[in-house]
């Protein structure tokens, strides 16, 4: 939250082409690229930026994590008047999709000119490693969410150089994985360990390691479906269970108060995005929106002011065996009246916020009435576990390697550990515990369509809350809403436009 600081350097690199007469004089604070990027102190202005993308509204602080449906089955907009990815009636006008996708082509701009005048300051070796290494894998990560997303898209590996003649076609999927994988092995020989950087909100050794895992587990399903990454994604996920920085904290709650209250265990908590302050006063502040969209709903603002948008659907409630110590703080029991909690009737199951997200453990006060400075994280060592599993299963079925990985998160929970399953058995119980420990963290969607089950799925949970929702069965109009051409965002029509080389996603 505090650690880096996001004072947001903007750097104008177009010229004014039209109005020449419209004012005669000359800017004197007008900077261009060959006028920056001369100090240390700026390049790392730079990098800044480019983190700054993770940060915004149209990535973590909102649209993954309560606009875009990335909880898929496990949770619902808990409106009845919204339009949008949410609720799959979008088109390919929408502002949420549009927005995304221009906010991860910024932060690819704003890579690629820290690359190119990377070598311009003089500094040492180590901190021009550095900060090449962070700058390659966050633009590495920015292709990765739209490959992921979009399917094919433009690679773009330079500086723009003119407004003019920039189309440029769709770069097919698995290219766009090979550049992915190639720029983030690359970062990994460069950066810090996460006990060097000491906190977090840093690309480390740790969360490239991690985050390849996933990279290569996409590229394993579909619907590339290139089976022959299970061993690449096995590997990295063992290079950080071996590196011996890591390991499960001991309380579950406890990993998501300390996104609330500014402190970080960098064993458990390897890759997250920082967001801090109040916006009271003249200090600069990063807020964000977790806890306030997806929360607790209630307007006292002593303890936060949460709308409590997303609610948990009775299928992931029931997911959780009896004394799993995860269901009843991933899953809200009780709502606000006033200052007190009530707890939810048992049969009230789709009336329960998703509850990951408390305000009411924030320490810095006054709270804001409409942002929050709680974390939100991109990797955790329980994924890394349960990615190691997935993947040796995949190659070798249910080893001892295997459930011992997927057996420390089970444990840690207080659910029964798993033996004697079959493979297929395991992968089934391998997908319910993703599921079960890392709901509402933007990764239930992409499971489900890597695994070739988003469609078949969100079709039985939509029919499943037809028969029992009762209050809430407008919530069947997303999961009924969904059809084949969802496995993918549209392009966005400004882009097309804008760019002639563009083609359509299916369907759209």
């Amino acid at each position: 939250m505090q650690r880096i600081c996001f004072f947001i350097t903007i750097i104008t690199a177009t010229a004014l082409t039209g109005c020449k007469k419209f004012l005669d004089t000359k800017p004197k604070d007008f900077l261009t690229p060959t006028a920056y990027y001369n100090t240390e102190e700026q390049l790392n202005n730079g990098l800044t930026a480019v983190y700054d993308i993770l940060a915004a509204s149209e990535l973590y602080s909102n649209n993954f994590t309560s606009r875009m449906g990335t909880e898929a089955d496990l949770g619902f907009y808990a409106r009845s008047t919204f339009n949008g990815p949410q609720v799959y009636t979008h088109t390919s006008s929408d502002n949420l999709v549009n927005g995304t996708w221009q906010k991860l082509y910024t932060g690819i701009s704003r890579a690629n000119m820290v690359l190119a005048n990377i070598d311009k300051p003089k500094m040492s070796d180590s901190a021009r490693n550095r900060i090449r290494g962070e700058a390659l894998f966050l633009r590495a990560y920015y292709y990765f969410m739209l490959v992921s997303n979009w399917g094919d898209v433009p690679v773009v590996l330079e500086p723009v150089a003119a407004a003019t003649g920039n189309d440029v076609a769709r770069t097919p999927a698995k290219e766009v994985y090979e550049m992915i994988v190639r720029d983030m092995k690359e970062a990994e020989g460069l950066v810090n360990t996460i006990t060097a950087a000491g906190f977090s909100g840093r690309v480390t050794q740790s969360a490239i390691r991690g985050v390849l895992a996933r990279v290569y587990l996409y590229w394993a399903g579909n619907p590339l479906k290139d089976e022959s990454k299970y061993a690449d994604a096995r590997e990295w996920a063992l290079k950080v269970m071996e590196s011996g920085l890591h390991e499960l904290d001991t309380s579950y709650s406890q990993i998501f108060i300390n996104y609330a209250q500014d402190k970080y265990n960098i064993k458990e908590s390897i890759w997250e995005v920082e967001f801090w302050g109040n916006r009271l006063g003249n200090a600069y502040t990063e807020t964000g929106w977790i806890g306030y969209t997806v929360g607790i709903a209630t307007t006292d603002t002593e303890i936060g002011f949460s709308y409590g948008f997303i609610n948990a659907t009775a299928r992931l409630y029931r997911l959780y065996e009896e004394g799993d110590v995860r269901r009843d703080w991933c899953i809200a029991p009780f709502k606000y009246s006033g200052k007190n909690k009530v707890a939810h009737a048992a049969n009230q199951l789709y009336h329960r916020n998703a509850g990951k997200w408390r305000r009411e453990y924030e320490t810095l006060n006054p709270k804001a009435p409409s942002t929050t400075p709680q974390n939100f994280p991109i990797l955790r060592y329980s994924d890394v576990l349960l990615m190691f599993a997935e993947a040796e299963n995949q190659l070798h079925g249910p080893t001892p390697e295997a459930y011992a990985a997927i057996n420390q998160v089970r444990k840690r929970a207080k659910a029964a550990e798993f033996e004697n399953l079959g493979k297929a058995e395991f992968f089934a119980a391998l997908e319910e515990e993703r599921s079960r420990e890392l709901c509402f963290e933007a990764l239930r969607k992409p499971d489900l369509i890597r695994w070739g089950k988003f469609l078949e799925t969100m079709e039985n949970e939509g029919n499943e809350i037809a028969s029992e929702a009762g209050t809430y069965a407008y919530a069947t109009i997303a999961f009924l809403n969904v059809s084949a051409k969802h496995l993918l965002f549209p392009v966005p029509a400004r882009e097309m436009m804008l760019n002639r080389k563009l083609t359509q996603n299916p369907g759209w």
